[in-house]
């Protein structure tokens, strides 16, 4: 089995923490949004995962492409990483990868995390995984018919389902998808200006596939700031709840406590402060006379006499202040 990831887009809604970083890129509980993403893909296939493609977009920073394989390679599969140098929609983005796209196959895009339990159904063309919201008119949805897909429909304005697409897909045949999407593109078939992955997949189920939804239990997103702080805390709960130990052995505690769950990082220095619950606190990083609960940040960034509260912190960051939501991009200095 092959895994896509397309992760092309500049993450605008959680600027100022994309300028310097790629959003799937961005360290959660210590890790990479999109390693998370493709290490609990590997966990709920039930096949052998041998493949993984990136797809990154032409200003990402030089070293992406390292750190992608090496995502890849942690996971025993091979890497490839490829660049979408427009941004002309979802489906133009999968197709950048279109040499990947055989055999079965799945596609993630790389802004979304997600806690599942179910088998794949060999018998049917593809699943849709899907998650119950309560307003799905921000949402694409499915409709089913004793338990197959019959529609697509994109933000509803009256209800037609409450199964919103999270954006996981599973084809057991990559070349249905490479084809169809080949054809959107030979035949300038836009939506908005967009190649839609949408007009793909209805030209699919026209053709008789088979697509059955795959339903998750957490569907975590990692859109803007406050809601990736919110994934954060999950992700946290649960590791803590499945007994993770996500604290380092090298974290100094001098008049301090945490309190769990918490990432801490490597080389941590705590003074006269309280961290957590809900944290993630990346290496080498320093916090004096604060307490900190329901925040994310990342490494070697030092915080001094200040309580924070759903803040976001980049890297190489410096903060002192009684500011408690901030969200405080790399190399900024707030005192």
């Amino acid at each position: 089995m092959k895994i896509i990831v397309p992760m092309a887009g500049i993450g605008s809604r959680l600027r100022p923490h994309t300028l310097t970083i790629p959003k799937p890129l961005t360290l959660l509980a210590g890790k990479p949004i999109v390693q998370r993403l493709v290490e609990d893909i590997v966990k709920v296939v039930d096949q052998k995962v041998d493949e993984i493609a990136f797809v990154i977009g032409p200003s990402f920073p030089k070293d992406t492409e390292e750190k992608l394989i090496k995502i890849a390679k942690n996971l025993n599969a091979v890497g490839k990483v490829f660049v979408q140098e427009q941004a002309l929609g979802t489906a133009h983005a999968i197709q950048c990868a279109k040499e990947s796209l055989n055999g079965s196959c799945v596609v993630a895009f790389a802004d979304t995390l997600f806690k599942a339990d179910f088998t794949l159904d060999a018998g049917v063309d593809g699943a849709i995984w899907v998650k119950q919201v309560e307003e799905p008119s921000a949402y694409g949805v499915v409709k089913l018919d004793n338990g197959i897909i019959t529609d697509f429909v994109e933000k509803p304005e009256e209800f037609v389902s409450d199964l919103a697409i999270i954006g996981i897909y599973y084809f057991k045949k990559g070349e249905n998808l490479r084809d169809e999407i080949q054809y959107l593109l030979d035949n300038n078939i836009t939506e908005k200006g967009e190649f839609q992955l949408t007009n793909a997949l209805e030209n699919m189920k026209q053709k008789g596939l088979k697509f059955v939804p795959g339903k998750v239990d957490e569907w975590m997103d990692c859109g803007n700031k406050d809601i990736t702080v919110e994934t954060n805390g999950k992700v946290l709960q649960f590791a803590y709840e499945e007994g993770q130990n996500l604290v380092s052995n090298s974290v100094v505690l001098d008049n301090s406590k945490i309190i769990e769950p918490c990432y801490i990082g490597e080389n941590v220095i705590l003074k006269n402060t309280t961290i957590g619950p809900n944290v993630s606190l990346g290496d080498n990083c320093l916090v004096e006379n604060s307490t900190i609960e329901n925040s994310l940040i990342q490494t070697n960034t030092t915080i001094k006499n200040a309580r924070l509260m759903k803040a976001m912190i980049g890297n190489h960051a410096y903060f002192d202040g009684e500011f408690t939501s901030v969200s405080i991009g790399d190399y900024s200095i707030l005192n």
